[in-house]
């Protein structure tokens, strides 16, 4: 498969420079590039797994190259970053090593140098997102479900640079105007930057074997997630179970499946697994306040929302939770290509080099602060 485009973002204020860089890196290395001339609108073009490498100047309007690294490492931490300066200096480069810039340049950089730099740095940001982003499905019967089952947790998969994608079942029409939820759900996915897929079967009369378990199987399909997170079984919703039952069915391949509490979960939901979502409420929040239309129900109101969040936080060490019922949890421990040379066991000779190596496991492994 070819290797997909690599993506540099350029933080420089001189015109010259940044066109400079701009028709090397495309012209010369194959990047698509985004320019900015201010450290605000490098920060506002600034994503987790947006870019495969940072080129900033230093000396710029407002805020300097240097003094924005500390945010850059926050929101993107595998970012590789090239600090490229016409005025050196040992200060200077001292306080961008601290910050965990990758390279430091002096200008003016040959064209060969700086692509071939810029070429190398990128290819290491994604050998360091390589074994970390998974590929996220959150399957929810009506808009707001998902978010109010696990908005917190599709908030730090976002900071994480996970790849999102939301799935609804219906509209919503019992509980609304079925395009003011529509554009609600959009509003909130876009918030932690995931992926939509809105489907219009009925409302409240959802039922697996009629069209749910096909959608679910053509969305697994597309997306090929490593987890899901969706309804449990102890929900007193049809439409909850329904969709419940439709993606134990349909994505009977995927390694890992988790069920988020609803408001209409019943006394036996018993959650096993507890996400610490510290610092991602206030997130989910932004995420709920997108539906309007819903905004009276007891459920929405922020004070709700963290009291929830503290609570189920007395079953873990984290002062934040969300809580999840597991439904299959699989995981690699050690890659089989990483198994040479194995000791030698009761009644069998040393490895002597034959091509000794064994499967240690498959499926997705379980990364981040969970």
């Amino acid at each position: 498969m070819a290797e997909e485009q690599l993506r540099a973002l350029v933080l420089e204020d001189a015109e010259d420079s940044a066109a400079f860089i701009r028709i090397a890196l495309t012209r010369h290395g194959g990047f698509a590039v985004d320019v900015a001339g201010t450290a605000d609108e490098a920060l506002a073009l600034l994503r987790p797994g947006a870019y495969d490498v940072l080129i900033s100047d230093i000396m710029l309007p407002g805020r300097s190259g240097l003094e924005i690294l500390p945010t850059v490492r926050r929101v993107d931490p595998d970012l590789a970053i090239i600090i490229l300066t016409a005025y050196p200096t040992f200060d200077n480069a001292v306080v961008a090593l601290r910050e965990s810039a990758d390279e430091f340049l002096t200008k003016p950089v040959p064209t060969s140098a700086l692509v071939e730099r810029a070429t190398e740095l990128a290819r290491v940001t994604r050998q360091r997102r390589g074994g970390k982003q998974q590929r996220v499905l959150a399957v929810g019967s009506h808009p707001d479900d998902v978010e109010i089952g696990i908005g917190a947790t599709l908030a730090a998969h976002a900071a994480a640079g996970d790849d999102l994608t939301i799935m609804i079942m219906s509209g919503g029409a019992v509980g609304g105007d079925t395009q003011d939820r529509r554009s609600e759900a959009a509003n909130a996915a876009a918030v932690v930057g995931a992926r939509l897929i809105h489907l219009e079967y009925p409302d409240t009369h959802l039922v697996p074997a009629e069209g749910l378990i096909t959608s679910v199987e053509q969305v697994v399909a597309a997306v090929d997630p490593d987890r899901i997170y969706t309804h449990g079984v102890h929900d007193r919703h049809q439409d909850h179970r329904a969709v419940h039952s439709a993606v134990e069915i349909g994505a009977r391949g995927v390694p890992s499946i988790w069920c988020f509490q609803s408001p209409s979960s019943t006394v036996d939901f018993a959650p096993n697994r507890f996400v610490d979502v510290e610092g991602f409420v206030e997130t989910k929040l932004k995420m709920l306040a997108a539906f309007v239309s819903q905004s009276h129900r007891e459920y929405m109101q922020p004070d709700v929302v963290r009291t929830t969040a503290r609570y189920w936080a007395r079953f873990s060490p984290a002062r934040e939770v969300e809580p999840l019922e597991t439904v299959r949890a699989t995981d690699t421990l050690v890659p089989a290509h990483a198994v040479t040379g194995q000791p030698a066991m009761d009644g069998q000779g040393a490895d002597t080099g034959h091509g000794y190596e064994e499967d240690a496991g498959a499926g997705g492994g379980d990364t981040g602060r969970e």
